[in-house]
């Protein structure tokens, strides 16, 4: 082990990827009890010692999302009282960050909200992969580590030798990550323009860039429903566009999203391990682990050392 005062547990969020974890950094997945009383209230029991020790929490905020984040206040607060030496949350997928601003009048900015309890109750670092906004960092009053799995989606795309490759955004607010695959896959990119009449619907007013003929591949931070990108599949496949290649980080598939993905106009889904998802099937689903990062991130935060060294552009 590279440091014999790193300890890392999981949340029940996804266990699978805090062993993949420590399986990466030659540990053993710290021991820790989680249970629920009757009434639902959470119980948290660390059951070795983590004193002075730098602590390291793994919990995704996915389905059941407020189960989980309390579930995740209460981890980070036994540790403090613990006399942890420091407590690192490794978030691979960030809830709340859609509502990152206010687009209309007495909303929330619960992305906001959420960085403040984790400081408040005692989160020292912030590790987490990307954000559906990139600005949430700035919420942050303490050390955020802002991880992207765009290198290795693009890596893997990259061994399929796609025929007439065309990436596209199916909004502009993912038009840098589209160009910067597109720039990795030497490939063009075409953007989508939507607008959502509420909430998880949207429609696909123009598209902008050449598609026809091409095999699309959609790039996202996230796939909920999965309406969106059914609509932007659909846009593409009549303006002449072949059957998509779909990628998002983060698998979120609230029903009946997987049933949706299994659209016949989508070739793949390409998604990785940050939300855990049991029930994908191998043809039609790719799943990518970020276990490796995330214990690079581990090993550089512990030992010293540039995150930016993780990705190809060191300007992420």
């Amino acid at each position: 082990m590279f440091s014999d005062k790193v300890r890392i547990f999981s949340g029940s969020s996804n266990q699978l990827l805090a062993e993949r974890i420590c399986a990466e950094l030659g540990c053993t997945l710290g021991r820790i009890k989680i249970s629920r009383f009757k009434s639902g209230e959470v119980y948290v029991h660390y059951e070795e010692s983590v004193r002075n020790c730098d602590v390291f929490l793994v919990q995704s905020f996915s389905h059941p999302i407020n189960e989980h984040f309390v579930e995740l206040l209460v981890m980070i607060d036994a540790a403090k009282r613990a006399s942890a030496r420091t407590i690192n949350i490794m978030i691979p997928y960030y809830g709340y960050a859609r509502q990152e601003r206010k687009s209309a009048p007495r909303e929330p900015i619960s992305a906001k909200m959420v960085a403040d309890v984790l400081t408040t109750v005692g989160a020292d670092r912030i590790i987490t992969l990307d954000l559906h906004a990139p600005a949430i960092q700035g919420f942050f009053n303490i050390p955020v580590d802002h991880l992207t799995a765009l290198d290795l989606i693009s890596d893997y795309l990259k061994s399929k030798n796609i025929r007439n490759p065309v990436v596209v955004s199916p909004d502009a607010g993912r038009a840098s990550t589209a160009e910067k695959l597109a720039n990795y896959l030497n490939a063009p990119f075409a953007i989508m323009i939507k607008k959502r009449p509420k909430h998880n619907e949207s429609v696909i007013t123009h598209v902008i860039g050449d598609v026809e003929g091409q095999t699309p591949i959609i790039i996202e931070d996230l796939i909920d429903t999965g309406s969106t990108i059914i609509n932007v599949v659909e846009s593409l496949k009549e303006r002449g566009a072949e059957d998509a290649i779909v990628c998002a980080t983060h698998p979120l598939f609230s029903n009946p999203a997987i049933e949706k993905l299994g659209h016949p106009n989508i070739r793949e889904v390409v998604v990785t391990d940050s939300i855990f998802q049991p029930d994908l099937s191998e043809d039609r689903f790719k799943v990518i682990s970020v276990a490796p990062m995330l214990a690079e991130a581990t090993r550089i935060i512990i030992q010293g050392g540039s995150i930016s060294t993780l990705f190809k552009n060191a300007g992420v």
